[in-house]
């Protein structure tokens, strides 16, 4: 399987002038990079890319500079980490992305799966990196589904129609702008779904996110969050259809330095249908930071 191609694909991706491909052992990494100042490293969430920062990349590239890659198995990203897409292979494969540039983040934001991402990874760092998460994936499913949906999700990653199929409804006309309504009670862009529309319909991207919902260990992330000393803020929004509050205000609870902020009225995808709100509360956290160090 091959994923989207940079040349045809790629040919109107929001922010191309910022993207460059950097190699680390093992992948060919899609990252933007924009701006000046203390370096922010933003993730984003499974089944996502760059695109999904269209908007608020620029915002924040006015106050950092801003490092934003398509994940390994998504997007123009290609190759494999070490150890699949589980969580700790991801974080790893970020670290060895961030040698690569030089990097070292004062912040790490992270979207939904991003922002679990995001706690594994500052948790390697140096302790004056802090955490935004926004729309956060922290802890298991409620009830049956916590322990169904990781079992249903490996067996339909090991069926390789699977991913095929889904690619196949993507395409039909008008399907993705549907799914993402359905999914997330955001309503966002043209230009957004159709990068979605892009992604979705690729049968590597389509596999790529299904194995990492299939490697994912919320549980012992939830475990671990008692033990994450850093700032941290989640910013969640009250119509979110993906992720349910209480489980938000859990993690919240959970984590000994943290500030949980709901926006009203927004979806799932509240970065891309408000950026200017999300941009406006990162800057404010970061200056906190700034103002108080680790």
């Amino acid at each position: 399987m091959s994923g989207p191609r940079w040349s045809v694909e790629g040919g109107n991706w929001p922010n191309r002038e910022a993207s460059r491909f950097v190699e680390t052992p093992g992948l060919k990494w899609h990252v933007q990079v924009a701006g000046e100042g203390p370096a922010l490293f933003l993730l984003h969430g499974t089944g996502a890319a760059t695109h999904s920062w269209r908007d608020l990349l620029p915002m924040l590239a006015k106050h950092f500079t801003v490092i934003a890659p398509d994940l390994p198995g998504h997007g123009f990203t290609s190759g494999r980490p070490r150890g699949g897409l589980a969580l700790q292979a991801i974080a790893a494969s970020l670290s060895d992305l961030l040698l690569a540039l030089h990097v070292e983040p004062r912040l790490i934001v992270g979207h939904s799966a991003g922002a679990a991402i995001a706690l594994q990874l500052a948790s390697t760092r140096g302790n004056d990196v802090a955490v935004v998460g926004l729309n956060p994936a922290l802890m298991p499913f409620p009830g049956l589904a916590a322990k169904l949906f990781p079992s249903l999700a490996r067996m339909l990653f090991i069926n390789p129609f699977v991913p095929r199929m889904l690619a196949g409804i993507a395409r039909i006309p008008g399907e993705t702008g549907r799914f993402l309504r359905r999914a997330t009670a955001s309503t966002i862009d043209a230009r957004g779904i159709a990068a979605y529309e892009v992604l979705m319909g690729n049968t590597r991207h389509c596999a790529g996110a299904m194995e990492m919902m299939a490697s994912w260990d919320l549980e012992g992330l939830s475990r671990a969050l008692p033990q994450f000393a850093r700032p941290v803020l989640l910013i969640h929004s009250s119509a979110d259809a993906a992720i349910p509050l209480q489980s938000v205000q859990e993690a919240a609870r959970r984590l000994p330095d943290c500030r949980l902020l709901v926006l009203p009225g927004l979806g799932h995808l509240a970065h891309e249908e408000r950026p200017d709100l999300v941009a406006d509360e990162i800057c404010s956290f970061a200056h906190q930071q700034q103002g108080n160090p680790t």
